[in-house]
Formats: structure tokens, C-alpha cells, sequence
């Protein structure tokens, strides 16, 4: 075999494994991206953006430790959270549930706290 023919298959092979190992990043990125959770302290701001658009809120908390939760068939984790405010002189909790993954929220539930 001739210099040339062994230069083009040396070419030829850096070019694939070149190839491969982008490939692979890209993945492995795409992958990672899609496995990545959002900090509840994240989904805890937008919970409160939301509801201070319809006033002032009082407190909020978010539970930092997910949970299992399921509905119906969906199964998920989420993170447990809520808002408390003044409405008509009367203090209102409002506890959410929030996608893990996505930060979305799922459920909202409203109680009077009778003092």
C-alpha cells in the first residue's frame, strides 16, 4: 500500500470518528437537556409573578424535596408549594403542585385560614 492510500484511510477515518463524536455530544446534550429539572426556587418566582399581578401576596413556600404524583394514568414528580394573601380582610392559602421537569403548574387549591 502506497503513502496516499494510507493518508486517504487515515483521512477517512479521523473524518468518521470526527463524525461519531459530535453526534454523540449532540445527543448526549439533547438527552441531558431533557432529564434536567427545574430549581424550585424557580418555579416558586413564577408561581409568585403570577399571583402578584392580582395583588400582594402575604408569604410563600415551596417544598425542595420532589414528590411522586399521579394522575389517572400520567405519572410524574412535582414540588409542593404556596401563596398566602389578604382578600377582604380575610388571609387566603392558595397550595399549588408543579412539574419537576417542566415547572408547570398542575394543581391549585384555595383555603380560608380561619383565625
Amino acid at each position: 500500500m502506497e503513502l496516499k492510500e494510507r493518508l486517504d484511510y487515515f483521512k477517512g477515518g479521523v473524518a468518521l470518528g470526527a463524525s461519531i463524536g459530535l453526534a454523540s455530544g449532540i445527543a448526549s446534550t439533547i438527552w441531558a437537556k431533557n432529564r434536567e429539572k427545574i430549581h424550585p426556587d424557580i418555579i416558586l418566582e413564577k408561581v409568585k409573578r403570577a399571583f402578584l399581578t392580582e395583588g400582594p401576596i402575604e408569604g410563600s413556600w415551596i417544598n425542595f424535596e420532589k414528590q411522586n404524583i399521579r394522575k389517572f394514568a400520567i405519572q410524574l414528580q412535582g414540588y409542593s408549594g404556596g401563596i398566602t394573601r389578604l382578600e377582604d380582610g380575610q388571609l387566603v392559602s392558595y397550595e399549588f403542585v408543579a412539574d419537576a421537569q417542566t415547572g408547570t403548574v398542575l394543581d391549585v387549591k384555595r383555603n380560608l385560614i380561619h383565625s
